[in-house]
Parts: C-alpha cells; sequence; structure tokens
C-alpha cells in the first residue's frame, strides 16, 4: 500500500467506493539523531509544505486495451458534458500508456522489449485515432479538443522516446527501433501541421514542458475532483487565547491592586513589582496558552478537505486529517506491540508522530462507467532529511596486502506503522522501514503485515 513516488516522497493510494469510510492511520518512529521535533518541524509546516492528497475517478490499474472509448465518441450534448467525456477519455489514455510504458520497461531481453513496444504502438495509434475521428463541428468545443490532441500527441511522443532510450538495443530488431521512431516523428510532424505550438515555444524546453503540465491540468478538469482546504479549531484557539489572557490580567490586576494598597506613594519599588508583575505575565502568558491548547486539541482533527466535483459543483467526499507528535506511551497497543518486535538496535531513542486521514463519500454513484475513487496521498520526506549529515567516510578493505577503499554514504531508517481500517470490524497493519540518506528514499521495505477482525483499539 505504502510505496515510493519521487527520490524524498512516498504515496499511499486506498479505493473509495460510494458510500464509505475509511481510516488511515500513520506513525512515525524518527531517530533523535535525525533532529526532527516540535521545534525544528510544526505539524503545520508539514501539512502545508509537504503533504498532499487528491481524489479522481479511479483510473488506476488501467491498460490501454482497457480505455472507455465510449466516452470520447459522445460529442453530443452540453459543452460541459462534451469536456468531461473528452477529459475522461484523455486522463484514461495518459495513466494507461503511463502504466504500459512501466510494464514494457521490465523487459530486459530485446527479443521480448520490441514485439512488446511495437504492440504498445499499435494500441496507442488506434486511440489517437479514435479521438481524431470525432473532431467536433462546434466552434466553442473545437479548442477544448484542440488542447486535448495536442497534449496527448506529445505526451506519446515523449513516452515512446523514453520507452527507446531505457529500453534494451539489439541490431536484430532495427526495423522495430525504425517503425517506433517514426511514429514519434509522426506525431511531431501531426502537431507541426495543426500549429499546435508556436516556433518560440518549440525552441524553448521550459516553455514547451510548462505549456503541457498546463494542459495536462485542463484535462484533469472534471475528473480529478476540486478540494477546499479549511482549518478546523481557528476559532476555539482564539477562545482559549482570549480565556487564558483574561484569567492572567485578573490575577495580574489582583496583585497590582494589593501592592498599590500596601504603598501609598508611588515608589521606585512600586515601579519596580509592577514591572517584574507585567513582564512575568508575558513570559508565562504564552506558554500557558500552548499548553493548555495542545491538551485541548489532543486527538481532534485540525483540518477538513471537502473534494467537489469541479463541473457539476457536487459534494463527493470529506477528509478529516490529523496531525500532531505524541508519545510511545500513547500509541494503541497494537502498534507497540508492533513496534516492540523490532531488533534490540534498532530500538533507539525517537520523536513520535502521528499522522491520520478519515474520509468518507457523500456521494451514492460516481460519473458512469467509474465504481470507485482513487485517493493519492503523498509524503514528503525532505524536512526529515533537511539536518541530516552528507554522505561521508571510507571502508579501508586488506587483499592480498594491498589496501584498497571505498567512499560510504551515511543513511538514516525510519519506522512507519500503517494502520487502515476500511469498516468497523476489519483492520489491516503494515510496518515500513524506510531507509533514506540526504538526497533520497534509497528503500521501502515492508517488513510486518496482519490482517485482523479486531476491535479498534483506539
Amino acid at each position: 500500500m505504502l510505496k515510493q513516488d519521487e527520490n524524498l516522497s512516498f504515496i499511499i493510494e486506498p479505493e473509495l467506493k460510494p458510500r464509505t469510510e475509511q481510516r488511515l492511520d500513520l506513525y512515525f518512529s524518527i531517530p533523535n539523531e535525525m533532529s526532527v521535533n516540535p521545534q525544528t518541524l510544526s505539524e503545520e509546516s508539514f501539512f502545508n509544505n509537504n503533504f498532499k492528497s487528491h481524489l479522481a475517478y479511479n483510473a488506476n490499474n488501467i491498460h490501454l486495451p482497457l480505455v472507455r472509448s465510449r466516452f470520447v465518441s459522445k460529442n453530443k450534448g452540453e459543452q460541459q458534458d462534451y469536456r468531461q467525456n473528452l477529459n475522461l477519455y484523455c486522463y484514461q489514455v495518459r495513466l494507461a500508456l503511463n502504466a504500459d510504458i512501466k510494464d514494457t520497461l521490465k523487459h530486459q531481453e530485446a527479443d521480448e522489449f520490441y514485439p512488446a513496444a511495437i504492440e504498445l504502438c499499435e494500441q496507442t495509434k488506434g486511440l489517437l485515432k479514435k479521438l481524431r475521428r470525432y473532431t467536433p463541428d462546434d466552434e466553442k468545443l473545437l479548442p477544448f479538443y484542440k488542447n486535448a490532441d495536442n497534449y496527448l500527441s506529445w505526451h506519446v511522443e515523449q513516452s515512446f522516446l523514453k520507452l527507446l532510450d531505457e529500453g534494451p538495443r539489439s541490431s536484430d530488431f532495427a526495423k522495430e527501433r525504425s517503425d517506433l521512431l517514426e511514429f514519434c516523428k509522426a506525431e511531431n510532424s501531426y502537431r507541426d501541421e495543426q500549429e499546435y505550438n508556436s516556433q518560440s515555444t518549440l525552441e524553448d524546453a521550459n516553455r514547451i514542458t510548462n505549456k503541457m503540465r498546463l494542459l495536462q491540468r485542463l484535462i484533469e478538469h472534471g475528473v480529478v475532483l476540486n478540494r477546499t482546504t479549511r482549518h478546523l479549531n481557528s476559532y476555539l484557539k482564539r477562545m482559549v487565547k482570549g480565556t487564558v489572557t483574561a484569567v492572567i490580567m485578573a490575577f495580574v490586576m489582583l496583585v497590582v491592586l494589593n501592592a498599590r494598597s500596601n504603598f501609598t506613594e508611588v515608589t521606585a519599588t512600586l515601579i519596580l513589582i509592577l514591572g517584574v508583575i507585567y513582564g512575568l505575565r508575558e513570559i508565562f502568558k504564552e506558554d500557558i496558552t500552548r499548553v493548555i491548547w495542545r491538551a485541548i486539541v489532543r486527538g481532534r482533527p485540525k483540518w477538513r478537505f471537502q473534494f467537489k466535483n469541479s463541473i457539476t459543483k457536487d459534494k463527493i467526499a470529506s477528509q478529516y486529517i490529523w496531525l500532531e507528535y505524541t508519545s510511545f506511551k500513547r500509541l494503541p497497543k497494537a502498534v507497540r506491540r508492533i513496534f516492540s518486535k523490532r531488533r534490540h538496535q534498532n530500538k533507539q531513542a525517537a520523536q513520535w508522530l502521528h499522522f491520520a486521514s478519515e474520509t468518507q463519500v457523500n456521494a451514492k454513484e460516481f460519473l458512469p462507467g467509474y465504481d470507485t475513487l482513487q485517493q493519492t496521498m503523498q509524503f514528503s520526506l525532505a524536512p526529515f532529511a533537511r539536518y541530516l549529515k552528507r554522505g561521508e567516510g571510507k571502508l579501508y578493505h586488506l587483499d592480498s596486502n594491498k589496501i584498497s577503499k571505498k567512499a560510504v554514504e551515511r543513511r538514516y531508517q525510519l519506522n512507519v506503522v500503517l494502520v487502515f481500517t476500511q469498516s468497523e470490524d476489519e483492520t489491516l497493519y503494515q510496518r515500513y522501514k524506510i531507509t533514506l540518506n540526504r538526497s533520497k528514499i534509497v528503500n521501502i521495505e515492508r517488513i510486518y503485515s496482519q490482517t485482523d477482525i479486531l476491535k479498534d483499539e483506539r
């Protein structure tokens, strides 16, 4: 369930059905030597800068033959209907092509790689023909089509160039390689004929890439749900701060009145006492407010996401987020048992961080042809690596009176326990060991996995 995304990030992608609820808990054991604590990385900073969540109609694990071409053929009806159907088609083609490119690159031998690549090319040609067969006549719909066609053609070309660059090479398959290159050239020429991109844009790699990223976001309109964020407990925090200030001020005024009654005249001693009283108020007001606030919000969600269909504006789902530093004693018993199974050398002093997400799907049904939503939660470990030391040191080896040496890098390990609850009784427990250095996640290894029918121990 937990897998690496980019150099210093990992993702979790659960699926959601209509009218369902699910909860995800992540418990991080962060070694103290990584210098991650509430002072160096606040919960709010981690949430705002290093966590992303989005929902989309499920096109995960789809391959090119499974793309629903009927979507793009629905060019009748309202403008928004055409745009949504077009975007659904292009979105499916993009994800399916990405999945099939990865599968094809798994073939290390040329005699397996090139037949798979040629088959993939033929499937892609067929899907592009279906898209271009239904070019709209309505001038109002034409811009949507051109944006989608431009992006899809460019993405297909880039995907096959990557495939040829990273795949095996063999003189026995020169013809197949030439055919794939001709396909890429044909798509490039097609975009030139349609005048989709200006010459100045084509000559600047940054401009053409950024333009295609914009077009990618446009084809996600209506497929990836719009998200709005609400910070919970903001009014409660103001009330707590106001109440603490009122209590402290009342106490200070009481002390001031008592001091004033003991001094009939304004003296240096009275001024000194009043200064000390007001100074103590400023010192302890923030500390007292912080302690009381953390005690009140412990166990309460801090943020809420609402997901809506970007076209119909219908509310599809909502997600509540918890994020807080905690202690080992406050972890659920089942999680403590899992962490306790680590080897003795791994049981080092650590900071504990708890993340929780509770998602509720409000929609009774999704778009035609879709039974689930795909949720993607991305966690960046960049702030965890901020204070890590760079790879340094050498390993010496003696071989036949000759001393050799190798440069070694310093690596760190995070232990993460994932608790996934789909219903009231069924709970999945998994523990992962994440090895990282200053620049990337080196490895993610699942150490423990168990599905239990238990009463929730939270």
